[in-house]
């Protein structure tokens, strides 16, 4: 597990499956996500057998550690070990946080960058996000100095509108200056 002072971050179990499937299907949580179907239990076994099974994705629950209590999730998927990137995945799922204003977010945030550049040898954390999707935006820019690295016009639909997704992405040398 990897620790801080209010977070823990460890592997995905078999129990952590329905909070995780039920996050996830949470409509104000979707239409963020770039797999914007609902996922039954079917869908969910799947996605744990192949992460389990896949050395390019680290994914985490993340835990309260008073109570070891499950509040989220997070990980780097998609590792690409020659430029030594990977694609950041993260939410808070409890009260439907998604983001929340506790130091929760930030501090699980926090210890999953850290894991990526000292202990996987990342060089580059990026994501893909939705314009729409502002608190992620304003919380990965304002907290964690991520930078834009492009826009994708048209790259999604929702409530019967094209919206553009951003590219933002944090590299190394910025992440220890």
């Amino acid at each position: 597990m990897i620790k801080g002072k209010l977070i823990g971050l460890r592997a995905i179990e078999i129990n952590d499956l329905e909070f995780l499937k039920n996050w996830r299907n949470n409509a104000e949580f979707r239409k963020n996500f770039r797999e914007v179907r609902e996922l039954n239990s079917v869908n969910q076994d799947s996605w744990f057998n192949k992460i389990n099974s896949s050395p390019n994705d680290f994914m985490f629950t993340i835990i309260r550690l008073e109570d070891n209590k499950p509040i989220g999730a997070c990980g780097l998927l998609y590792i690409n070990w020659i430029i030594r990137s990977a694609d950041f995945s993260f939410y808070i799922g409890i009260e439907d946080y998604y983001i929340d204003n506790l130091g929760l977010a930030k501090e699980s945030a926090e210890l999953l960058i850290k894991y990526g550049f000292n202990n996987l040898n990342l060089n580059k954390i990026w994501m893909e996000l939705y314009e729409f999707d502002t608190k992620k935006l304003d919380f990965f820019k304002n907290h964690f100095s991520f930078k834009i690295d492009g826009k994708l016009r048209d790259n999604s639909f929702e409530d019967g509108r094209y919206f553009n997704s951003y590219i933002i992405s944090l590299i190394l040398s910025e992440y220890n200056k």
